[in-house]
C-alpha cells in the first residue's frame, strides 16, 4: 500500500492501515506525518458504516468535547449537541461516549493512561465492522 494520501485506498488496505492503531497496541503510532492517509482511511471505512461510537479520552472536558466536535464534523455530522459538564470535572481527564446513531453524549471520569479516540464501526458491512484507535485527538483539527 502506498502511503501516499493522493492514492486511492481500497478498504481493504484502510482497515490494515486502521489496525496499526489497534487498542490492543502498547505503543500507539500517532505520527502527524500519518494524518493524512489515517483521515483517509478512516473516512473511507466510515462511509462504509451505518453509524459511529467515538469514545474519546482527554485531559480535560473542554479538549474531548473539542475532539468530538471536529471528529463529527469530518465525518459530515452537526455537531449542534450540548454537553453538561459537571462542575468537579472541569479540569479533569475525562472519557466521552458519542453515539452517532443517537447523536448523543455521555461524559464522565477517567483515571486510565490513553489519551485519544476510539471509534466503533457499527452496521451490516462485516469488513469494516471493529474499534479502531486511538487516534490522535487533533487528527480532524485545521
Amino acid at each position: 500500500m502506498s502511503e501516499s494520501p493522493s492514492n486511492s485506498l481500497t478498504i481493504a488496505e484502510a482497515v490494515n492501515f486502521l489496525k496499526r492503531y489497534g487498542c490492543d497496541r502498547d505503543r500507539q503510532n500517532n505520527s502527524s506525518a500519518d494524518y493524512p492517509l489515517l483521515r483517509q482511511a478512516l473516512l473511507l471505512i466510515i462511509k462504509e458504516s451505518e453509524w459511529e461510537n467515538l469514545g474519546v479520552c482527554a485531559d480535560n472536558p473542554n479538549q474531548g468535547l473539542a475532539a468530538v466536535k471536529s471528529y463529527l464534523a469530518a465525518i459530515g455530522y452537526q455537531d449542534n449537541f450540548v454537553a453538561e459538564i459537571p462542575e468537579d470535572l472541569l479540569d479533569e481527564p475525562v472519557y466521552i461516549k458519542f453515539n452517532t446513531q443517537k447523536m448523543s453524549c455521555y461524559l464522565d471520569s477517567y483515571t486510565g493512561d490513553y489519551r485519544g479516540v476510539l471509534v466503533a464501526i457499527q452496521g451490516e458491512d462485516e469488513r469494516v465492522l471493529g474499534t479502531y484507535g486511538h487516534f490522535p485527538l487533533d487528527l480532524f483539527e485545521d
